[in-house]
């Protein structure tokens, strides 16, 4: 066979049929893979397109077809099969946590549309209501009106912010991080939303950054997981405490809250790390 003006020997390599065949991918699927450069063909016949392969890249093949299998984007999987081992299992790790979560997120979402769909208020009694007192904090805050979509990578962002401020007042953090939202967030509302650090109170003076004085109350709360965190499956935590606040002798008092008593980016989907908080008298 001629390539690029030559002659080449193919005995001992695989026809893109036979190779198809023992590496459990389709030719189409073959095609795709070289134009991303994942299998690139030893060698492509220059008049007809055909391909041949080497019996070696069989073991990578069939890798990317096990990947496959695991609804894989073809960008993580490249990642995978350039990597060395150690670092390709780190990120098989990585992708799989992530599916773990988004299945979680999906399966909280289900229940939180059962919800809504049957209108059924009992199914709020999942929640398990509780009270609590909370004292007087120092908390370095910032505000912002944004709209759901934006919201996680805004959260981030100002924690990373109040984090660093933080770290260069006195003692540093004196309580979880809580997020209150004094007004709706949607794909309509923008809030406002307020993050609130709270840190240990400096004698050599107040804090650089913004900084208020949380009040010291009562709240109603219940506890959440990972998953549930979601949105709009996050709702119905909020729903059944409004309803219990309702349905009790208390009065709300100002705006409901997320309080974060764990690391939400090292938690598994159902560990429990977020309390969704409401204010009473």
């Amino acid at each position: 066979m001629k390539v690029q003006g030559e002659w080449v020997d193919t005995s001992g390599l695989l026809t893109i049929g036979s190779f198809a065949r023992l590496s459990w991918l389709s030719p189409r699927a073959l095609r795709l893979y070289e134009q991303q450069g994942l299998l690139v063909p030893a060698i492509v016949d220059e008049r007809t397109g055909y391909r041949w392969y080497r019996p070696g890249q069989l073991d990578t093949a069939r890798l990317v077809a096990r990947l496959r299998r695991l609804d894989m984007p073809l960008a993580r999987i490249t990642a995978i099969v350039t990597a060395g081992r150690a670092e390709a299992v780190a990120l098989l790790d990585e992708y799989w946590t992530d599916e773990e979560y988004r299945v979680a997120a999906r399966r909280e979402l289900v229940s939180h549309l059962r919800i809504r769909l049957l209108g059924d208020e009992g199914s709020l009694h999942m929640y398990d209501i509780q009270v609590r007192d909370v004292p007087e904090q120092l908390v370095l805050t910032e505000q912002r009106h944004v709209r759901v979509q934006d919201l996680p990578q805004w959260i981030d962002e100002s924690i990373a912010r109040l984090l660093k401020a933080a770290a260069g007042h006195g003692e540093g953090l004196a309580g979880p991080c809580f997020i209150v939202y004094h007004g709706e967030v949607n794909e309509e509302s923008d809030g406002p939303v307020e993050i609130c650090l709270p840190i240990t109170p400096d004698p050599a003076g107040p804090p650089e950054a913004a900084s208020r004085i949380e009040p010291a109350h009562r709240e109603a709360y219940t506890r959440i997981t990972k998953a549930q965190v979601a949105f709009p499956q996050i709702l119905s935590a909020y729903d059944a405490v409004a309803a219990w606040t309702d349905r009790e002798p208390v009065t709300r008092l100002g705006s409901p809250r997320e309080v974060y008593f764990a690391d939400f980016a090292a938690a598994a989907p159902d560990e429990l790390c977020c309390d969704i908080a409401q204010p009473i008298e």
